[in-house]
C-alpha cells in the first residue's frame, strides 16, 4: 500500500534546450551514490503512449480501460486515461509515488508551479533569465556570471554536478528538518 506521507519536491525549470535531463540524467546517479532516493515526475506538452501498439496491454487499454498496470518481476507501470482533465496536478501525481521507497521528487518541467526549484539557464537561449524567476527558486544554475537576481538564490555552476548535487543534498536536510 502506498503511504501518502508528503515527499519533498524540487523542481528544475529551464527554456527548452538548457538542458534540464543532461543535468538529471548526472544529478540521479550523484545523488543515488549518496543513498538519496529519488523519484522523478516529467512534464511534456506532447502526448505521451509509453505502451507498445499491438501488445495486449494497449489493445485493453484502448478498449476502454480506464487504469491499466503493467507488471513484470522487474518493474511495474500505471496508465490512467484523462481525457477532458482541465490541468495536472502536481501535488496528485506525487502522491502516486511510494513515500516509503523516495527521499524526495525532481520534478522537470511545471515550472509555474509553488514549489522550490532551480532554474537553469544559459545565456544562447537568448532568454531572460528574469522571466524565469519567482518566490520559490531556491538557486540558478547557469554557465556564467550573473548579478544575482534575488539575494536568497544560489548560483551554481550547470556544468559541475557535485556542485548542483551538493545544494540539493542541502536542501534536502533543510526539509527533513
Amino acid at each position: 500500500m502506498i503511504n501518502n506521507k508528503k515527499i519533498p519536491l524540487l523542481g528544475v525549470a529551464a527554456y527548452s534546450g538548457t538542458g534540464k535531463t543532461t543535468l538529471l540524467k548526472q544529478l540521479i546517479p550523484y545523488l543515488r551514490q549518496r543513498g538519496i532516493r529519488t523519484g522523478l515526475i516529467k512534464h511534456t506538452h506532447h502526448d505521451v503512449d509509453v505502451d507498445t501498439p499491438g501488445k495486449d496491454s494497449f489493445e485493453l487499454r484502448k478498449a476502454g480501460a480506464d487504469q491499466t498496470m503493467i507488471a513484470s518481476n522487474s518493474r511495474w507501470a500505471l496508465m490512467t486515461e484523462t481525457p477532458g482533465q482541465d490541468e495536472l496536478s502536481l501535488e496528485y501525481l506525487a502522491t502516486r509515488f511510494d513515500s516509503n521507497n523516495l527521499d524526495m521528487i525532481l520534478v522537470e518541467g511545471f515550472k509555474h508551479e509553488e514549489i522550490d526549484k532551480i532554474v537553469l539557464y544559459r545565456k544562447e537561449t537568448g532568454k531572460l533569465l528574469e522571466s524565469l524567476i519567482d518566490n520559490h527558486v531556491v538557486a540558478v544554475a547557469c554557465d556564467g556570471l550573473f548579478d544575482p537576481v534575488k539575494p536568497a538564490i544560489n548560483l551554481l555552476n550547470i556544468n559541475e554536478v557535485d556542485n548542483v548535487g551538493e545544494f540539493v543534498i542541502q536542501w534536502l536536510k533543510n526539509q527533513q528538518n
